[in-house]
């Protein structure tokens, strides 16, 4: 079983960080040019919703294993067609107490042929949650940019 990691610490709350990473069908933070539904009427944060995230060219789907909003994270799987066997991902917020900001990491676990491992974790690591998250910093950054309603 191989295992993909990659963390960032947000000049943000990681209330706030969640509150926009929470929703399962909700996938505009990551940069990735697609549209994110949840099928068969199911909830954001419900167990067992499946995101179809449609992309140019592709589509894929997974299904959401759990979700907690104490912990501020959720754990999700592919289903077909899947990249690699038994990937199963979980994506956290931590708060950091001295600063205030947001530990955020992702982390997944997969199986695949011995002579594929390292070219999966340079995809899942480097092309995929380096990529988003840097996407997020830059999706909370112009939230935190916009300017404040009078009223």
């Amino acid at each position: 079983m191989a295992e993909a990691f990659y963390s960032v610490v947000l000049d943000h709350p990681a209330d706030a960080v969640w509150a926009v990473i929470r929703p399962f069908g909700h996938y505009d933070w990551a940069g990735v040019d697609a549209e994110t539904t949840i099928e068969d009427g199911k909830a954001d944060a419900e167990v067992g919703a499946v995101r179809h995230v449609a992309m140019p060219g592709r589509t894929i789907r997974q299904r959401l294993l759990a979700h907690s909003d104490r912990e501020r994270s959720y754990t999700y799987s592919f289903l077909e067609p899947a990249p690699v066997r038994n990937y199963v991902a979980t994506i956290r917020v931590t708060p950091v107490a001295e600063t205030g900001q947001a530990f955020v990491d992702w982390r997944a676990s997969f199986d695949c042929a011995a002579e594929e491992r390292e070219r999966w974790l340079e995809q899942f690591e480097q092309k995929g949650f380096a990529v988003w998250l840097a996407a997020l910093r830059r999706f909370m950054d112009d939230r935190a940019n916009q300017p404040k309603a009078c009223g």
